[in-house]
């Protein structure tokens, strides 16, 4: 079966030549999302921790449009943030929201993320 294309509302969109997610199988590979509003296409307003749930309610919804249950389906993450003073308190609102058992996780500091925001995460999602 060849891959399929994710598309959703409830995660942004973009011009960019790239879909949302790819379902490969039983797995799901999420694109790069920061914390933009789906509705607005605007960085949402807050704190890190705001900007940091913003990105993960946007990974959620991809999962759940491929026939997923959003984050709990998640078995890696890629975070992206741009100064790793703030992984302190990245770490809090993203260990807020997985229960037992979470992802694996990779956690990188980079120069600079699209739209200059200051965090940004990918995913794989297994769907079986």
């Amino acid at each position: 079966m060849p891959p399929e294309r994710v598309i959703t509302d409830d995660a942004p969109r973009t011009d960019n030549p790239y879909p949302q997610g790819v379902v490969a199988g039983d797995t799901l590979y999420v694109s790069g999302y920061g914390p933009v509003d789906p509705e607005t296409g605007e960085e949402v307003d807050g704190d890190i921790e705001a900007q940091t749930e913003r990105v993960l309610d946007n990974i959620a919804a991809v999962v759940s449009e491929a026939g997923g249950d959003g984050l709990d389906d998640a078995v890696k993450l890629t975070v992206y943030v741009t100064d790793l003073d703030d992984y302190e308190r990245v770490n809090e609102a993203y260990g807020a929201r997985f229960d037992e058992v979470p992802p694996t996780r990779v956690c990188v500091e980079v120069a600079q993320l699209p739209g200059d925001v200051r965090v940004e995460m990918d995913a794989i999602a297994y769907l079986g």
